[in-house]
């Protein structure tokens, strides 16, 4: 299975006819910088080409009326005079006479997309469209949208596959108001979508765009909306928002099929959001999504208007969906206070409508920046002109090469154990010399037979050194002594300049792990033994009393636990050790482990006992970056394990930025 990538030059065959200072950053140029960035990198070699088709009357009624899909037909045979003036009865669009086959191909081109996923031909893909769609309603144009090309695809999805849930992420910096419209009154579509809003003076300017608009009817609660009130939001926000709010949402929801309305006017350097967001980051989202539907996810092409990041953040996305290693995600200092504003305010609206979200803080009396109280005032305000000014000549550096390692992953198994298709045995060939040998027996063996126990480790030292190196991406160990072996990794990481080691270990509890003093390693430790010692920053015990085997408790520790401070910390290496005790099922494992290549540019080591050869397989699996099997719709995690998440996460909040969901004791979160 591969990625589709779709695209012809046939959707940049149109263009605005007269002057408009609205429309006039929709160009051509958009759709041929962000192909031509493909093909220039070599990843467009790498994806499966998937051919253009038209949209038929068939499928644009699955979202449009009729009156309307009549009206565009009309349209090529239009003078100039009528198209400016059939232009006018929509808002901030244009029409050009070939703008009705151009929008046909656009959702034809969605269809095509979501037909090689579901039918298998490939595992995921994206769509360089335009016009782009999520802003076009029922019976209306808008927003240079002419056709919901997404909002086709999810119908369409539904109808010819029959699948009961998918989830539509929309992070283009604009309200998608015309997918909600489509579907906000169906618990069978999650919509959610992050856009600029500042208290309701940013277009399109619509109270239904708030964080409180959360369906209607039997879709109540199906409908999330993350407002930005103010510019310059950073990858922390965007991270924080989906490591709180979506992911959760998303794992109970457990979609069938993910679709994006990626619009890149997230990006830095964008006209339209005045976003800090670097391009990279769209790697790391596009990665999380991965997780879910068995990997099915299909990414349209929405806004983006700088043709610099546009370009960037394209290419960002497709080289995750072929499986590339994410790159780091370094300079992550948490949310800034309007972000933890609009976070609370989410949480708060959906507590009642999602399990994963009980915990979270009602709404306080004070006023916050709600969109509600500002208004009330009469002093919405919109961004500065200085931050309009700092936005616009923004300037960051390229995105960091991403370099697949020669060896996608590596095993270092005992003899008698088969090695998985794809993954390669790993020996040591070179030799450690007496003193690392006697440093290391020393260390960790008294026996002097344990000869075999020292030469796995002699070869385990070898795999994170090629790991770190970049020859190797990812490995797993069984070893006889898990501990030691532990320790030893965590040792030879800790003594490499500027190297940090996240470790994480599911069942019986480990001993102290060497580095944790210094800030090298951060141990977190999944297990139903409580501690009774108040462990310090970078000692996290997650007491699931009653076992990892309530996968809603678990996932939740890891999405809004682990996986923020992961990514704060922002590792080197990763390691993973499956211990005695470890009552995890396999398909929340893979789950853990899938997540977690995120980090340290995919650079995970999964440790297990000898007895554990049966998860080799599936861990393997995982680790080649094969599609984790869904959990299914999670139930309520168990109160207990909630209450222990939360407690945790209130103490070390102030320590770790992006723990933090609400400015209660946010102190220095970022800029007010």
């Amino acid at each position: 299975m591969g990625t589709a990538l779709i695209y012809d030059e046939e959707m940049t065959k149109y263009k605005l006819l007269w002057v408009d200072p609205v429309c006039k950053i929709e160009v051509p140029e958009r759709l041929t910088v962000s192909h031509q960035a493909l093909i220039k990198s070599g990843l467009a070699d790498r994806c499966v080409s998937v051919p253009v088709r038209e949209a038929t009357d068939e499928d644009i009624l699955l979202v449009h009326s009729e009156e309307y899909l009549e009206a565009v037909k009309k349209t090529p045979y239009m003078t100039l005079e009528d198209l400016q003036v059939f232009t006018l009865k929509y808002g901030d669009v244009y029409f050009h006479p070939n703008i009705y086959h151009c929008a046909k191909l656009a959702a034809g081109a969605a269809l095509q997309l979501v037909d090689s996923v579901m039918t298998g031909k490939v595992r995921n893909g994206m769509a360089l469209v335009r016009p782009p769609g999520h802003h076009s309603m029922r019976s209306a144009a808008n927003g240079f949208c002419v056709f919901n090309n997404v909002a086709i695809a999810a119908r369409y999805a539904k109808q010819k596959y029959d699948l009961k849930r998918v989830l539509i992420v929309d992070w283009d910096i604009h309200h998608g108001q015309g997918v909600q419209y489509c579907f906000e009154d169906d618990p069978s579509v999650l919509y959610f979508s992050w856009h600029r809003y500042e208290h309701q003076k940013f277009w399109p300017n619509l109270r239904e765009s708030d964080y409180d608009a959360v369906g209607k009817d039997k879709g109540v609660g199906f409908n999330v909306n993350v407002p930005w009130n103010k510019v310059g939001m950073t990858n922390s926000d965007f991270l924080s928002i989906f490591c709180h709010i979506l992911l959760p949402v998303a794992y109970e929801f457990c979609p069938d099929l993910v679709l994006v309305c990626a619009g890149f006017d997230s990006a830095i350097g964008d006209p339209e959001g005045e976003m800090s967001a670097s391009p990279d980051v769209f790697a790391h989202l596009t990665h999380l999504l991965m997780n879910l539907a068995g990997g099915k996810l299909c990414a349209v092409l929405e806004g983006g208007y700088n043709l610099t990041s546009l370009p960037q953040s394209v290419c960002q996305t497709v080289q995750t969906l072929l499986g590339d290693p994410a790159p780091p995600s370094a300079n992550l200092t948490g949310p800034c206070r309007s972000a933890l504003e609009t976070l609370h305010c989410v949480r708060s609206a959906h507590l009642p409508y999602w399990s994963c979200l009980s915990h979270a803080a009602e709404l306080p009396t004070s006023d916050v920046s709600t969109k509600r109280a500002k208004l009330t005032e009469g002093k919405a305000p919109q961004a500065g002109e200085e931050e309009k000014k700092s936005a616009a000549v923004a300037e960051w550096p390229e995105p960091p090469r991403r370099v697949p390692p020669p060896v996608r992953t590596a095993a270092v198994l005992p003899d008698g154990v088969a090695c998985p298709d794809r993954c390669q045995r790993f020996s040591s060939s070179e030799d450690p010399g007496p003193a690392t040998v006697r440093k290391l027996r020393e260390t960790f063996f008294r026996d002097a037979n344990d000869g075999g126990a020292l030469h796995t480790l002699v070869t385990l030292t070898a795999l994170v050194e090629k790991m770190l190196k970049n020859e190797v991406g990812s490995g797993l160990a069984l070893v006889s002594n898990v501990p030691a072996a532990l320790a030893c990794a965590a040792r030879h990481v800790a003594a490499a300049l500027n190297k940090r080691v996240l470790v994480v270990c599911v069942g019986d509890r480990m001993e102290v792990i060497p580095g944790t003093e210094d800030g090298k390693t951060v141990l977190v430790q999944f297990s139903s033994h409580e501690s009774d010692e108040q462990k310090g920053k970078y000692e996290v015990p997650v007491c699931l009393k009653k076992g990892c085997s309530d996968v809603p408790g678990f996932m939740q520790a890891v999405l809004s636990l682990l996986l923020p401070l992961g990514y704060e910390f922002d590792p080197s290496l990763v390691l993973l050790v499956r211990t005695a005790g470890c009552e995890v099922c396999d398909s929340a494992w893979q789950q853990l482990t899938g997540l977690l290549q995120g980090l340290a540019q995919g650079h995970t080591l999964v440790l297990m006992h000898e007895e554990e050869k049966s998860h080799v397989a599936t861990t393997v699996s995982r680790l080649l970056g094969d599609a984790a099997p869904p959990l299914g719709p999670l139930r309520a995690p168990l109160a207990d394990h909630m209450e222990a998440v939360e407690r945790i996460r209130h103490r070390l909040q102030t320590e770790w930025k992006l723990l933090q969901t609400t400015t209660t004791g946010c102190g220095e979160c970022g800029e007010s």
